[in-house]
């Protein structure tokens, strides 16, 4: 994984997310990395404020590291809401795209609902 790819402003580098971030925290983030490189490759793509995940277009977006966990976002064409893995979904105002928001905390949390998903994502990105 390229550690220092930055964004087209060139104002954020993807080590500007990771530092000072727990062990923990940035192994939840490689792992989630990771596995969606199993699912194809993908490119990182550090904006100001989030980490974008991009097969052809963007797939995945990672909000936030917090201290033990690892924020995800993943934009669909509808609401996806027979699940047990996402804490929320919203649809983005004026546009027909939901935001299903996935909370990791631990390795497990990236299971076989959570990779359906991510393979959809991938799938509709590429």
């Amino acid at each position: 994984m390229n550690t220092n790819q930055t964004h087209s402003c060139g104002d954020k580098v993807l080590d500007d997310f990771l530092h000072n971030k727990s062990e923990h925290t940035l192994s939840l983030f490689r792992h989630f990395v990771e596995q969606y490189q199993k699912i194809g490759p993908v490119t990182l793509h550090p904006t100001k404020s989030m980490i974008g995940l991009a097969a052809k277009t963007r797939i995945a977006y990672v909000i936030r590291l917090g201290r033990d966990f690892v924020d995800v976002v993943f934009p669909f064409d509808k609401p996806y809401e027979d699940n047990l893995c996402f804490q929320k979904i919203a649809q983005v105002p004026g546009t027909s795209q939901f935001n299903h928001h996935l909370r990791l905390s631990s390795k497990e949390d990236l299971n076989a609902e959570v990779k359906k998903f991510m393979k959809m994502a991938y799938t509709a990105g590429k």
